[in-house]
């Protein structure tokens, strides 16, 4: 007979602490997120615990009394996990599960494991197992047997089995390892953005809460054959394809992995090699999921990892998406002001988006004006390739011309000539 291998179920409680500055609205709002997270990561959430503290308790997080409280409650649900909203400490994720009889885990592993599930490509798991090495590294300390237990689940995928059984040595010579591994790829990529600049197509980066529509957008644009999914996460590694204007003009459109609230800095560090292509763009288009009832929270989170990664100062597309999904779209934040209303899944706005992204793309053009000799001659296929010929006329000392072109097309042939 066939053994027939069944996987338990998790049955998680979440469990969030509202502190002094911060609103109940705002604690409630990451409680939601954090229940699309389990969700994501195959867990079925069975109940909400929470509490109101001055401080977090040093042993705990939620205090003696709670602990019980929470204990209780967890044989009441039959919950088999508790996930926590806020990042814990070894010690306190090691008091919690002595104490609660169940598997204690907080948002950053939550968020590791998702990663771990989606990352597709090479670089993208190498960042992942770094973030799950650094992340485990602290809380290797006073783990002893269990350290050797089987699990499975959320929390134990990605590095697998074997990476937590080794000591502390061994996984800083493995962090060593894949730091070294990720510098070869990010020469790799350098090298492959200096051969991208030889033909300096505008790069448009689509940024984003996690779960806004990106991906989405980007099939709708460029016919490319990308996952979307109604998950947190759906995508983690970058795709690039190319699309053309209404003006014929050529550029880059690029999505990344999408940004989320109280994302920890390590996460944000792990993935800067991918994030790159952000820093690199001409242009951002920033996705709002418009249907969300916290978009405006969602679009301050973006703006701060934007800060943290400098490029705020970038030329910016506000686009909100989603708008099929809205009773009524005058509550929106009507101005014209570089904002944009489109549905991707309904192809809704599209000529509105690509028209304002010719409008500031158009910016990084300039009229050059020049005599090239004719012994040179080969440089006016050049401009009439790159560039919009405006006026161009045969003299005696070469072929005077008028060309709208972009800035670092007109350097290059200020060079040549």
């Amino acid at each position: 007979m066939h053994e027939i291998l069944t996987t338990i179920e998790e049955r998680a409680i979440l469990v969030a602490v509202k502190l002094p500055g911060s609103k109940e609205q705002e604690v409630q709002d990451s409680l939601d997120e954090l229940a699309s997270l389990a969700d994501t990561a195959g867990a079925v959430v069975v109940g909400t615990f929470m509490q109101s503290r001055q401080r977090p308790d040093s042993a705990t997080f939620i205090g003696k009394g709670k602990v019980e409280e929470l204990a209780a409650y967890c044989q009441e649900c039959e919950a088999n996990i508790v996930i926590n909203d806020r990042e814990l400490s070894p010690a306190q994720a090691r008091n919690l599960e002595d104490r609660l009889g169940v598997k204690v885990i907080d948002r950053t592993q939550l968020i590791l494991d998702i990663f771990a599930r989606r990352a597709q490509t090479k670089e993208g798991k190498l960042q992942v197992e770094l973030a799950q090495l650094k992340y485990l590294l602290p809380r290797l300390t006073g783990q002893g047997i269990k350290l050797s237990r089987l699990g499975g689940g959320i929390g134990t995928r990605g590095p697998g089995e074997t990476k937590l059984e080794v000591d502390r040595r061994r996984i800083r010579k493995r962090i060593s390892d894949l730091e070294q591994e990720l510098r070869e790829v990010q020469r790799h990529r350098s090298l492959l953005r200096k051969n991208r600049k030889s033909e300096p197509l505008p790069l448009v980066s689509l940024v984003g809460y996690t779960n806004a529509g990106k991906s989405t957008l980007l099939r709708t644009l460029t016919g490319a054959n990308v996952l979307v999914e109604d998950k947190l996460f759906a995508t983690l590694d970058p795709t690039t394809r190319c699309i053309s204007l209404p003006n014929n003009d050529t550029l880059l459109l690029s999505d990344t992995v999408g940004f989320i609230q109280n994302l920890p800095h390590h996460l944000v560090a792990a993935f800067r090699a991918t994030l790159e292509e952000v820093q690199e763009a001409d242009l951002l288009l920033h996705v709002v999921d418009a249907s969300h009832p916290n978009y405006e929270g969602q679009i301050r989170a973006v703006e701060a990892v934007l800060q943290s990664l400098n490029v705020f100062d970038k030329p910016i597309i506000m686009v909100f998406n989603k708008i099929d999904l809205i009773k009524d779209v005058q509550e929106l934040p009507f101005t014209e002001n570089q904002r944009v209303y489109i549905s991707a899944a309904n192809n809704e706005g599209m000529e509105q988006l690509l028209d304002m992204i010719t409008a500031v793309l158009k910016q990084r053009y300039s009229i050059l004006k020049l005599t090239v000799p004719y012994a040179k001659s080969n440089l006016t296929a050049i401009l009439h390739q790159k560039g919009k010929v405006l006026h161009e006329k045969f003299t005696p000392q070469g072929i005077e011309m008028e060309v709208e072109i972009s800035s670092i097309w007109a350097e290059r042939i200020k060079k040549q000539l």
